[in-house]
């Protein structure tokens, strides 16, 4: 009878243990397009890896808004249309697609400058005297969110990246973004009920001792936010932190989740498999290898499943040394997210690949 007993328990204990290793994925995978280099391989590769390695896609546009033409309603420069054709015609049909676009400058600081002919080109009037809770700004930013949705079709879509940024850097002007982020997120919303609509902000600079952020004008801030959003986006990236990569700090998402009373999701993250240094403006060196990025991202895809993210996104598919090399390679932020990649710069696996396949074969 006893040996009965055990051998049932032991059956049982096999079937826990295989529904555990089974459990389905809450959260989609997935990385941007950003190439390694400017080359035509490099863009293949990196669409050709993101089919193989994720079933989300995110298409990224943090380099200016076509403001004149999205008040005018006349049709944006080829330059760009030809970007998001092609952007359009690579999205795989199994993956979800996130869009994310940002009335905010990559700086956080300000109005996003102009996408014309090329991007990041600098305002003109009379945008370059319009504040975000303009009239002309708000109308025109709305315009260009409903152009991107109705041109890309995105499963979900945000429409400000790292805002709380703008609060950290600019706080004179944050009442003023407020104006504009409630009339969009409303004004989509009664347009797009079922569509997901989000902005990202800086995980870090949420938790206290993390960075130098305000802690109490980030908590106003996230208030300020919270019911304007579907989703919370966190952009994260530890080692940009008190901690940087002498440890990763193993509460980071527990804490975020007790903040936040929304649906998380990852929209861009990464850890460093090299060490660099950074000498412009500051001497710091990063120490880190291929075992801390792989410590990391098995803590983030385990956050994910705890917390039920909706999805992760690591940023950079590929090491970009190449590109680095060609925008002139210095210890600027340009090296800060180089090695973050989970293919090296010679497209070799890392360990952190095998820990994201794992997780990517679950249902």
């Amino acid at each position: 009878m006893m040996r009965k007993v055990l051998l049932a328990l032991s059956l049982l204990m096999c079937v826990g243990l295989t529904s555990a290793q089974e459990e389905p994925r809450t959260f989609y995978m997935g990385f941007t397009p950003f190439p390694y280099a400017i080359t035509l391989d490099a863009v293949n590769f990196t669409y050709q890896h993101i089919e193989q390695d994720a079933d989300l896609i995110v298409h990224h546009f943090d380099s200016g808004v076509p403001w004149i033409e999205a008040l005018n309603g006349e049709a944006y420069h080829p330059n760009m249309m030809n970007d998001w054709s092609w952007r359009r015609s690579q999205v795989p049909e199994d993956h979800q697609l996130l869009v994310t676009v940002t009335p905010i400058s990559i700086t956080r600081d300000g109005l996003a400058p102009y996408h014309g002919e090329a991007e990041d080109m600098p305002l003109t009037a009379p945008f370059d005297s319009y504040s975000f809770d303009t009239p002309e700004v708000i109308e025109a930013f709305i315009n260009y969110c409903n152009t991107t949705i109705e041109y890309f079709e995105p499963d979900m879509f945000v429409f400000g990246i790292e805002v709380n940024l703008l609060m950290k850097l600019r706080p004179d002007v944050w009442d003023a973004y407020m104006v504009l982020h409630r009339e969009v997120y409303t004004t989509l919303k009664a347009t797009y009920p079922d569509l997901p609509i989000m902005v990202s902000l800086t995980g870090i600079d949420l938790l206290p001792g993390y960075t130098d952020a305000d802690h109490d004008d980030q908590m106003r801030a996230l208030e300020d936010i919270l019911p304007y959003t579907d989703y919370v986006g966190l952009s994260v990236y530890p080692y940009m932190t008190a901690y940087m990569t002498r440890e990763i700090p193993y509460d980071m998402f527990d804490d975020l989740a007790v903040l936040i009373d929304k649906p998380l999701a990852v929209t861009e993250t990464g850890y460093p498999a090299q060490s660099f240094r950074v000498s412009e403006g500051a001497d710091l060196y990063f120490e880190s290898d291929e075992g801390k990025q792989a410590d990391y991202i098995r803590y983030l895809l385990e956050s994910a499943q705890e917390h039920q993210f909706r999805f992760v996104v690591n940023f950079v598919l590929r090491d970009y040394d190449a590109l680095w090399e060609e925008i002139g390679g210095r210890e600027d932020l340009t090296i800060v997210w180089r090695d973050t990649g989970l293919y090296d710069e010679d497209g070799n696996e890392r360990e952190s690949l095998q820990i994201w396949r794992e997780w990517l074969a679950r249902q």
